[in-house]
């Protein structure tokens, strides 16, 4: 019987749509170069903001982590840019726009490469071995500073504390926040858990009096009526922790007790105030000025309290209970029973503090000091968060810098240097490959080139100053980057525009393992009835799955077109399965 005669055989249900080719490999990439061009102007000092609103708030950030979230990209090869931005925020803390950057113009080079018909396993042993390369060459230009020197190794925290807060809204203030992001991170113990590290954020004044507390500052918590007549100042007080109710609770909510004479009842009634009666007493025989609990602290607790002069506060955050008992010494305990002195707590001052329109307690002088807190100030909520976003950066690159005593130049001049490198390397090998990682080379000069266009210079001129700096002098002229304060070039090292080694290690790894990741799929599978069937159960309806949408609102079938791919629709290398239905 001939081949023409045999029935077709089905592999996929009814309705699914089949990409694979080059046209899938295209369209897989410019998705990935679109989400790079929204984060593309942000990067550097002179980098703009962007306000994203959504149903319940607006956000303005420059920060490409905070940005790639709330986007919510759901295409899905371009997720894998927002998964490295995500990656290197939760590893660095900083440099998650240069990771998505160099990522895009990586997978922007291997576009030329797989237009030219270069097998994409040949690119992306290319990019894998010019990623080896330029991390060794990454060694060998990296400075290590003398760990020896206190004042020279601080020196090194609050410079790359302020390199990295000069891309950030307060950039105008890190000679104020540097050397108090580096007296937090200072604080803490070699473990260097910055959970222990407190922000608290209060709207109303302005950002410079910001200020750090070595201990613990949190907001008032709530109270009943004999809370203020509780002494709000404390010298060298003792400190217990607990996690116990003090609260006077009604039968109904413990138990059901039944008895046979109303006689009895009143016996039950008072065992009652006699138990939480014992509980207090217990409290106040410890020898503490100052009771917290993470359970409530109920209105005759409080009063109780009162009356025998000491301060008392119910439903304390877990985490600012963290913090307390590691800044004081404390130990959070369950029981009220064998209260001794080493379950307590104690720090130099505690008291009320007024901040904006709130009330603040606040633990300073603590003799441990293995927990700070920073309580920043600003005029509107949306400069106090972005402050934040800013603020966690910067203790995440001094807490990494504290772990690494190795430094780079910034500005630029590390991703030039590395390209200049990697190229000189390329030309020692034949082939296809040599072809490759001189792509991979030139897709480096994306950071400089950003830097220039975003502080409004001419990139071309600055890129040909560069490049003639770093081949004609390669010593001398190795930590030449982008001059933000003056149009042209300047030696950012001496500038002191330093960033941590192990943040350039990471962003060039992740750069690399993405786009390689992206060059390995050449087909992608979407079954649109099962899609819509998903969206329905989460209740937004089923007409046109986000997906769908953000492939061009049909399938797979015209990603390749939204996008910009080669050979849009059913063109070559897209392929339809159809079912018995004839769809």
């Amino acid at each position: 019987m001939s081949h023409y005669m045999q029935p077709g055989i089905i592999l996929l249900r009814d309705g699914t749509d089949s990409s694979q080719g080059k046209p899938q490999l295209v369209s897989n990439i410019n998705a990935c170069q679109a989400v790079a061009d929204v984060v593309r102007t942000t990067l550097g000092p002179r980098g703009m903001d962007k306000l994203i609103y959504t149903d319940r708030s607006a956000t303005v950030s420059n920060d490409g982590a905070s940005i790639m979230k709330l986007l919510d990209v759901v295409h899905p090869a371009a997720r894998t840019m927002v998964d490295i931005a995500q990656s290197q925020d939760a590893e660095i803390g900083d440099g998650t726009t240069t990771v998505v950057l160099v990522a895009g113009s990586l997978l922007k080079e291997a576009k030329a490469f797989v237009e030219e018909d270069i097998h994409p396993q040949v690119i992306i042993k290319g990019f894998r071995l010019a990623t080896t390369i330029a991390i060794d060459k990454l060694h060998e230009v990296a400075i290590a500073l003398d760990e020896t020197d206190p004042d020279a190794r601080r020196k090194l925290l609050e410079r790359c504390a302020g390199t990295s807060l000069n891309s950030k809204l307060i950039a105008p203030y890190k000679a104020f926040f540097a050397p108090m992001v580096v007296d937090a991170v200072t604080t803490l113990e070699d473990d260097l858990d910055l959970g222990m590290i407190g922000v608290k954020k209060v709207t109303g004044g302005s950002v410079t009096d910001s200020f750090l507390v070595r201990g613990v500052a949190f907001k008032k918590t709530f109270s009943y009526a004999g809370f203020e007549q509780q002494p709000k100042h404390f010298d060298h007080p003792k400190i217990l922790l607990l996690n116990v109710e003090l609260e006077l609770k009604s039968e109904k909510e413990n138990a059901e007790v039944r008895i046979d004479d109303p006689d009895k009842y009143q016996a039950i009634v008072d065992a009652e105030w006699q138990i939480i009666y014992s509980k207090l007493e217990k409290c106040v025989a410890s020898g503490a000025q100052v009771i917290l609990s993470r359970l409530p602290i109920g209105d005759l607790a409080t009063q109780y309290f009162a009356d025998r002069g000491l301060f008392c506060a119910g439903r304390v955050a877990e985490d600012d209970m963290r913090r307390v008992a590691r800044a004081t010494g404390g130990r959070v305990q369950t029981s009220v029973e064998d209260l001794n002195e080493t379950v307590l707590g104690t720090c130099g001052v505690f008291h009320e503090q007024q901040i904006g329109a709130e009330r603040y307690n606040v633990f300073s002088e603590c003799t441990e000091a293995k927990s700070a807190t920073i309580v920043l100030r600003g005029g509107a909520k949306q400069f106090v968060e972005e402050s934040h976003r800013s603020i966690h950066d910067a203790l995440m690159i001094v807490k990494r810098a504290m772990k690494s005593n190795k430094v780079v130049a910034g500005g630029g001049a590390i991703e030039m240097e590395l390209s200049r490198l990697v190229k000189e390397f390329a030309r020692t090998i034949e082939g296809k490959l040599q072809v490759v990682i001189n792509g991979f080379a030139k897709a480096l000069e994306v950071i400089p080139r950003q830097l220039a266009e975003n502080a409004g210079f001419d990139s071309t001129d600055i890129m040909n100053l560069l490049r003639q700096k770093h081949y004609r002098d390669p010593e001398g002229g190795k930590h030449f980057g982008v001059d933000i304060d003056e149009e042209g070039i300047c030696n950012t090292y001496e500038k002191h525009v330093w960033e941590p080694f192990l943040s350039k290690v990471n962003s060039l790894s992740s750069a690399s393992e993405a786009a390689c990741l992206v060059l390995s799929v050449d087909e992608t599978v979407r079954n649109p009835q099962s899609e819509q069937a998903q969206m329905q159960q989460k209740g937004l309806g089923g007409g046109g799955a986000p997906i769908s949408q953000a492939m061009g609102g049909a399938g797979l079938k015209g990603m390749a077109g939204a996008m910009g791919g080669a050979g849009g629709g059913r063109g070559r290398g897209m392929r339809v399965m159809r079912g018995r239905g004839g769809r």
